[in-house]
């Protein structure tokens, strides 16, 4: 009878040891499926701020777009067609007429003039669309 009672009481001990260890794998499970749903709700938390900082940044690139082409456009449409009168002078003074202006004749003429004059004579030709 001994050996029945000490089998009785291992088997006891063992259903024991598996309860414990059904209710340990719920735990387990119920932490699994709650740090599923945390890192979930992280995940489209963040998901959601990089759209956003997306959108915006595209918005940005969009505007900043806009307004170089704007600006290169009124540049272009408002760009000088005259010279100012200073230069005008100087170029009078070393015997060029704009009206026919050649770069051989304004190389010429411009050699009285320092390196940083003529620089600056050539300069204000070209925006004002005078010498090619």
């Amino acid at each position: 009878m001994e050996t029945n009672s000490g089998l009785e009481a291992t088997v006891e001990r063992l259903a024991a040891a598996a309860n414990l260890l059904e209710q340990a794998m719920q735990r387990l499970s119920e932490r699994q499926q709650e740090s599923e749903a945390t890192i979930g709700r992280i995940s489209a938390t963040v998901e959601a701020a990089l759209e956003e900082r997306l959108q915006a940044a595209e918005e940005k690139l969009a505007r900043l777009e806009a307004e170089a082409s704007g600006k290169t456009s009124a540049e272009i449409q408002n760009g000088r067609k005259t010279l100012p009168a200073g230069m005008a002078n100087v170029l009078a003074k070393q015997g060029v007429a704009i009206e026919s202006l050649e770069a051989g004749t304004l190389d010429a003429a411009l050699t009285g003039l320092s390196l940083e004059q003529r620089i600056a004579v050539k300069s204000q030709l070209l925006r004002a669309g005078m010498l090619a």
